[in-house]
């Protein structure tokens, strides 16, 4: 872009020099070589003077151009697509318009360029805001679905590729740059366990292309910034108007706190969880001592763990136990239990 850009303002400002060096009276003092070396002297300088400012008109494009596409990103397709349509619409009637317009004394020309950009954007803006009705009455609907910026705890976890192909998540699924370069910095760990879960996570993403249902994309931001990562998503995820797709509890509350859309995976396996109410029988088999004087722990097959009261004297055995209460934390649930007299088996 900067490049294309200096060389582009360069051959201008060089041909705009030439030119304007042909006007001037140089052939009246100098004449052969003399001559045309004063007229490329001029072209080289201004397109040196061209080359200078396409470095400060390349920074400037650039950063409304990523302005541009943030916006777009945030917009359907078919919003889009109204909007330019509307766009034309109102650049033909403001056309119209201007003939009348133009017969105006004095103010008339002047009135004309303003009123066209005027009328062109209302038709533009309210095509935009529209879109969905008017996609309806031509028989049309518009497809929106919201992006979903997914971090690195949830690719690494393995379980929104089985959620993606339930397909009950939707919408584009987009991986920032800086959460590819985390999962390549784990990948490249010392640690054994570390580096297979790094692999395990680029593999996944793979997986992910081939299950998603709305699309995929890597996005790409800028790389010299020095915030945390979660800092870096939440961000994306407020320009884009998306949400974010996580397993770790303290990004979740901080997108929460900034009015973010947060889609937790702990949080949809825990609510398909089997509900148990109080007064339930288990069967469970103790498999562990818990925390506290007398416990015993075990687990159902979704993994929700069970407290048995008085289980300690229990290890290792299958027991039939009732449920007498449940506490539900972010972290999961857990069902403390007691034992049914006389039920236990070996």
């Amino acid at each position: 872009m900067s490049v294309v850009t200096r060389i582009t303002l360069a051959l201008l400002g060089a041909l705009a020099a030439v030119e304007a060096a042909l006007k001037l009276p140089i052939a009246a003092h100098f004449h052969g070589i003399a001559h045309y070396a004063i007229v490329a002297a001029i072209g080289v300088i201004g397109g040196a003077v061209g080359f200078v400012v396409g470095g400060f008109v390349a920074g400037w494009l650039r950063g409304h151009l990523r302005a541009i596409e943030r916006a777009a990103d945030r917009r359907s397709a078919g919003e889009l697509t109204i909007g330019a349509l509307g766009l034309v619409v109102g650049l033909i009637a403001a056309a119209l318009a201007g003939i009348a317009v133009k017969q105006l004394p004095i103010v008339g020309v002047y009135l004309f360029i303003p009123m066209m950009l005027f009328v062109a954007y209302v038709f533009s803006r309210v095509a935009a805001r529209k879109h969905r009705d008017i996609l309806r009455l031509v028989g049309l609907r518009s497809r929106t679905a919201q992006a979903r910026v997914i971090d690195t705890s949830a690719i690494i976890d393995g379980r929104l590729v089985a959620v993606l192909r339930t397909k009950f998540l939707s919408g584009t699924i987009i991986v920032p740059d800086f959460v590819l370069d985390e999962l390549q910095q784990v990948a490249d760990s010392a640690d054994p366990l570390k580096r297979a879960r790094g692999r395990r996570g680029l593999e996944i993403i793979e997986e992910i292309k081939t299950s998603v249902n709305g699309g995929f994309s890597v996005r790409t931001t800028d790389r010299g910034a020095a915030d945390p990562v979660d800092s870096r998503l939440v961000h994306l995820a407020r320009e884009l108007g998306a949400s974010i797709v996580t397993t770790d509890y303290n990004l979740n509350k901080v997108a929460q706190i900034q009015g973010i859309e947060v889609l937790n995976i702990n949080d949809l396996a825990n609510a398909l969880k089997p509900a148990v109410l109080p007064g339930e029988p288990l069967s469970i088999k103790v498999i562990r001592e818990g925390r506290e004087f007398d416990q015993g722990v075990g687990y159902l097959d979704d993994g929700t763990m069970i407290v048995v009261e008085g289980g300690r004297r229990l290890l290792g055995q299958k027991v039939d136990v009732e449920v007498t209460s449940i506490l539900q934390s972010p972290s999961g649930k857990m069902i403390f239990t007691r034992p049914i007299a006389n039920g236990v088996s070996a």
